[in-house]
């Protein structure tokens, strides 16, 4: 079995803040990550290194996930690598001509899972240690800290946006 230290994911997200944290959780689980800010980011870095694995946002501006799949697709240099789609839209307006054309073409442009946010690390790091053969010792210790590290939260925290920290904040409150 391969190591997480081997690997390179590409994590895309328009959003700053769910960018972080993926590449985050990720890096912690001992992969090599990568970040793009949308698809024609994403595809500029693809151009330059073909990474193991894409983690793929569907709703994003200049260009959309299902856009950036067909390309991958398209392209014998990047068509057979993994995509794992993550939105937060699957059920709304903003992303439902999204998931709709992507499940149309889902058999050509073959995403290996679909997760709608918000995920766990731990969920997030078992489908990519699943689908890139990576030792799941390795990645589960890795994924899965016993109690939150300081220093993770704070610079997850010192990165984010004031009004996302806002709505967390609220959110807590409710429960």
């Amino acid at each position: 079995m391969a190591r997480a230290s081997e690997k390179t994911i590409l994590v895309v997200d328009d959003e700053p803040d769910v960018r972080n944290f993926l590449a985050t959780c990720l890096e912690d689980a001992g992969f090599n990550v990568e970040t793009a800010k949308d698809g024609v980011d994403a595809l500029e870095k693809v151009a330059a290194h073909v990474p193991d694995l894409i983690t793929l946002d569907m709703v994003m501006p200049r260009q959309s996930g299902t856009r950036v799949m067909r390309e991958l697709r398209a392209n014998e240099k990047t068509a057979h690598v993994p995509v794992i789609v993550i939105t937060a839209h699957a059920k709304d307006e903003f992303g439902s001509d999204e998931i709709k054309e992507l499940n149309a073409f889902a058999a050509r442009l073959r995403p290996k899972y679909m997760m709608e946010k918000p995920i766990t690390p731990q969920k997030l790091v078992k489908a990519i240690a699943d689908i890139l053969e990576v030792d799941p010792d390795e990645a589960d210790e890795a994924g899965q800290p016993s109690s939150p590290d300081s220093e993770l939260l704070s610079k997850l925290i010192s990165g984010a946006d004031p009004d996302t920290l806002n709505r967390i904040r609220a959110l807590l409150d409710k429960k």
